[in-house]
């Protein structure tokens, strides 16, 4: 039988590229929007689907299933970016990217479980980031946002080993989709302490997501890990160099590692 996979943000950037691929490649693909009457033209069905709204989770994870009659797979790929100063950076703001980012997966999965502890099999792969292995300047709570997801994940992993629902992270490094785009940012202000540093910083992390791989890169690791008898913890996905940097986090000593990161963003 084919498998049923849900992934969320499915309809542009990562997400839409590994369910194009899964789709080319028999599987069932629902993908999820919170404006899913854009995306008309999509190769797989594309929900409704706000992370930040239970509801529409619960309602989009009971059609699937009545649908199909399970489900396999679960992609917890939406995800929101944010940059800035943390000083500078409202509250607001930083909770709403850890309600998009952390809390928002965590819910998917709870309503996916059911499901899956009654199939007495499931696989659950969330989408993070090489950011979250490091705090990186000016992007420190998306960096903290995905760390948390990459840790929640080791937890959940033997949590749901009895149950034989298995539970991995994909962390990509820099991608070429529009995630630059619908980043929060806050705002460079004339009179702001970070105002060159900061704007600098940006302007180089744009141009790393413009230079980024393809998002088939993701797509074809994707489907590696589903064909996976037994995945991983862990999985990092991108240059050379990006994943190089977590090996390099962890032999060298911090106060290197921090020269080497502020060098890098020329600080």
């Amino acid at each position: 039988m084919k498998k049923v996979v849900l992934i969320t943000g499915g309809s542009s950037g990562i997400g839409k590229s590994v369910g194009e691929y899964l789709t080319s490649n028999g599987f069932i693909v629902y993908g999820t929007s919170r404006n899913p009457e854009n995306y008309k033209n999509s190769q797989f069905p594309i929900l409704e689907l706000d992370v930040k709204k239970i509801e529409t989770i619960q309602k989009t994870v009971k059609i699937i299933i009545d649908k199909e009659g399970k489900l396999d797979v679960l992609i917890n790929n939406a995800g929101a970016g944010i940059t800035g100063a943390i000083e500078e950076i409202p509250e607001a703001e930083i909770k709403a990217n850890f309600e998009t980012n952390f809390f928002g997966p965590i819910n998917v999965i709870k309503a996916v479980l059911p499901q899956m502890r009654k199939q007495q099999a499931g696989l659950i792969i969330n989408i993070t980031s090489i950011a979250g292995y490091m705090g990186l300047p000016y992007r420190g709570i998306y960096s903290a946002s995905k760390g948390a997801l990459e840790l929640v994940t080791e937890a959940f992993r033997m949590e749901l080993k009895s149950f034989n629902v298995k539970m991995t992270n994909i962390a990509p490094g820099d991608f070429a989709t529009n995630i630059a785009a619908g980043r929060y940012h806050a705002p460079l202000l004339d009179n702001s302490p970070y105002k060159k540093p900061y704007g600098d910083t940006l302007n180089l992390m744009n141009a790393h997501v413009d230079s980024g791989s393809n998002p088939d890169m993701m797509a074809k690791a994707v489907l590696k890990i589903i064909n996976t008898k037994n995945p991983k913890v862990h999985y990092k996905v991108g240059e050379f160099m990006q994943k190089f940097s977590i090996v390099l986090k962890r032999i060298l000593p911090d106060t290197i590692y921090e020269k080497m990161l502020m060098k890098h963003y020329k600080l």
